[in-house]
């Protein structure tokens, strides 16, 4: 209906967490080697680069081939987990250079927040307790909580459904083609952050920037106005059940 904007925030920011709020690219890497090293297991050229914003069992199964088996994926999926948690507490981490002052002025502006991740819960709260950022999101979710990974919508689906805002007035921040592709199939505004990319390759992506206070709150709120222009509704979204997950929050 026109005239209830108001009803909603003027946006929502989606964030990735690995290579979005945390440098956490060297930790992983490690971890997923030595989880190679630890079972004999072959390691495919580009192993690591290709699993960007893939679950584990996606990257067990399909990218590494490493096991059909669900309980065997299982086991190396935790093992790899349990690997990194050790490697974080033994060399420590920190936010990307401008993740904490852009976070900050979300919050003052009381922008709703959430993270909508492929790594694992416990990964993500043990960061957010070290780093004492878990004041700045509001809905956290991860892939124990879809059933299909990126490239897949599914995940800044939910994300948009428990923050109670439409899709068309969510931004989401990533590092990985696959999230930005997700992010797209959404119908949602989608900022590509060159962490682990060149820009260059973010061929979809609705903006790039090499870190998050490079963007303010006025060119977000450009963002997100122009993706709720008509010639951009829907213009993304691929399937039917995916428009059937948008219906609620259409506007009339």
């Amino acid at each position: 209906m026109p005239g209830d904007s108001h009803l909603f925030p003027p946006f929502a920011a989606i964030f990735d967490w690995d290579g979005v709020i945390i440098d956490s690219h060297d930790l992983h890497e490690e971890s997923w080697y030595l989880l190679a090293a630890e079972n004999s297991l072959p390691v495919p050229e580009n192993f690591f680069k290709r699993s960007f914003g893939m679950r584990n069992a996606e990257v067990i199964r399909d990218l590494a081939q490493w096991s059909n088996d669900h309980e065997e994926i299982k086991r190396l999926s935790d093992r790899k987990e349990e690997l990194y948690r050790s490697l974080i507490l033994k060399k420590g981490i920190a936010p990307l250079p401008g993740v904490i002052p852009f976070l900050e002025n979300l919050k003052q502006k009381s922008i709703p927040t959430a993270i909508g991740s492929s790594s694992v819960l416990l990964n993500i709260t043990t960061v957010l307790n070290l780093l004492r950022l878990d004041s700045y999101f509001d809905v956290i979710l991860t892939g124990a909580d879809v059933s299909e990974g990126k490239p897949s919508p599914e995940i800044f689906l939910k994300c948009s459904e428990q923050l109670g805002i439409p899709p068309s007035y969510c931004i989401v921040f990533e590092d990985a083609h696959v999230g930005i592709q997700a992010a797209k199939r959404a119908g949602m505004v989608a900022v590509a952050v060159t962490t682990t990319h060149p820009a260059y390759t973010f061929d979809q992506a609705d903006k790039i920037v090499d870190r998050l206070d490079q963007l303010s709150i006025e060119a977000l709120l450009q963002l997100s106005d122009l993706n709720r222009r008509p010639e951009h509704v829907s213009a993304s979204i691929s399937t039917t059940s995916e428009q059937a997950r948008l219906t609620r929050f259409r506007r009339e």
